[in-house]
């Protein structure tokens, strides 16, 4: 492990797969589950170039940065969480494969160039802002609220982003799926995976993982639901191995499935 600077609000936790260590802190938001599996379900490829918006800690990079040798670019907005995803990078020694940079999604492609990139992923804030006054911190705001970009603006941003063939992974809540799909629509992404995450079997889900491609056809695949609970409190067994690194994707797609979804 690299020595980088913690901060006193700080800690270092480990991620669980491939020796990773990840600095976090009680005062901004940390990662969650959702960023793992989104991690973990998007198509890479062995080699090319990633961008994943909206990076927070940096959670997302390192755990892609297990699956490929491709350069991943992370964005996040916010200076605090954006500095410490860049410490996340050299703690683990990755400056070699992942860049951060702290800019506004929004405009991004100015900088980082429009169509050049085979993979964006990213895991927004999932509610629009809400009236009236918030007692909370900023930071957590943000990660929840859409206080700095809406859905729109995350779907434009993908698309300007990833070339035409590439592939566009968002996770999100299952209550905003048509207005995901639409918008997506919009903007020539076509949804062509979707797996649902339940907490238990027999509730209603509350995570939804979507992979779209840059100018596709029309043809979405329904992948088996993910039951994150086999019992009050011990996660599903394909949940375990993702966490503790003894698998890399989630449903790892065939070879002919993948050629299929274009």
């Amino acid at each position: 492990m690299n020595k980088v600077t913690v901060h006193a609000s700080e800690r270092i936790d480990d991620l669980l797969t491939n020796d990773l260590k990840i600095i976090q802190s009680d005062e901004v938001f940390s990662f969650s589950m959702d960023a793992v599996l989104l991690g973990r379900f998007s198509y890479v490829p062995p080699r090319g170039r990633i961008a994943d918006l909206c990076t927070g800690n940096g959670v997302i990079p390192l755990l892609l940065s297990t699956r490929t040798k491709a350069s991943i670019t992370g964005v996040e907005i916010q200076e605090r969480l954006a500095d410490m995803a860049e410490r996340n990078v050299q703690i683990n020694g990755l400056e070699h494969q992942i860049r951060i940079v702290n800019g506004d999604l929004k405009e991004i492609s100015g900088e980082l160039g429009h169509g050049s990139f085979d993979v964006v992923t990213v895991n927004p804030p999932y509610l629009p802002v809400p009236s009236g006054e918030q007692n909370v911190n900023e930071h957590v705001a943000a990660a929840r609220h859409e206080v700095f970009c809406t859905l729109e603006d995350v779907v434009k941003a993908c698309s300007r982003l990833v070339r035409s063939g590439g592939r566009v992974a968002m996770v999100h809540r299952p209550s905003r799926l048509v207005e995901i799909f639409c918008t997506m629509r919009q903007y020539k992404l076509e949804p062509k995976r979707v797996r649902f995450v339940h907490p238990r079997a027999g509730e209603e889900a509350n995570m939804v993982l979507i992979e779209a491609l840059r100018d596709g056809k029309p043809e979405v695949r329904t992948l088996p639901p993910l039951i994150v609970y086999k019992n009050k409190t011990d996660y599903c067994d394909e949940l375990m191995e993702i966490y503790y690194g003894r698998r890399e994707q989630l449903v790892e797609p065939s070879e002919g499935i993948m050629r299929d979804l274009t």
